[in-house]
């Protein structure tokens, strides 16, 4: 069950108390590492939402996973999360958090997705008409390869999304095929 409005509101106390410490970089380097955590492990996602599984050990769990890679505050919040039942967003409450920080920063996180891998060149390229035309300061680029785009990509930024993909092509020439403007219906 997602719950974006407690995860913002536990992430928003975290982004406060971290500021209010001057440990805001250091608990988004932890945020980045437990998310890298919990994509890669379905298994320790799972185990932190399980009903069945008692704190302690879940407690005990994350502990292990995370001693001597969070900073004291990080581990804190994540004893504080345990303590009142709410491990099950930890994933989302990274999510916000994360998302917050960017917005404090002025990150912008783009996702490019295309047929192929690029290269450097053409990602520092599309940075860069990005800094220019669409007036963003700061690109964070995700690049993701989907090969049944056919060819062409589609961007998607600040609730924004360029599609100029063949898959897209292809989908719109058929839906003026099966509307068929062209031929008069017969009564």
């Amino acid at each position: 069950m997602l719950n974006p409005r407690l995860a913002g509101r536990y992430a928003k106390s975290l982004v406060d108390l971290a500021v209010e410490r001057n440990q805001l970089e250091a608990v988004y380097n932890d945020m980045q590492y437990l998310q890298a955590v919990c994509k890669a492990s379905r298994p320790f996602v799972a185990l932190l939402k399980s009903p069945v599984i008692p704190m302690d050990k879940k407690s005990k769990a994350l502990t292990a996973v995370t001693t001597g890679k969070i900073s004291e505050l990080t581990a804190a919040f994540n004893q504080l999360l345990i303590t009142k039942n709410r491990e099950f967003y930890l994933p989302e409450i990274i999510d916000a958090f994360i998302d917050q920080y960017n917005a404090i920063k002025g990150i912008n996180r783009v996702r490019l997705t295309t047929a192929s891998p690029i290269s450097e060149e053409l990602k520092s390229a599309i940075v860069a008409k990005l800094k220019t035309e669409a007036s963003l300061k700061e690109v964070e680029l995700e690049t993701v390869v989907n090969e049944e785009l056919i060819g062409g990509f589609v961007l998607q930024f600040n609730n924004n999304l360029v599609d100029v993909s063949i898959q897209r092509d292809l989908h719109d020439l058929k839906a003026q095929f099966e509307k068929n403007i062209y031929v008069q219906q017969i009564r």
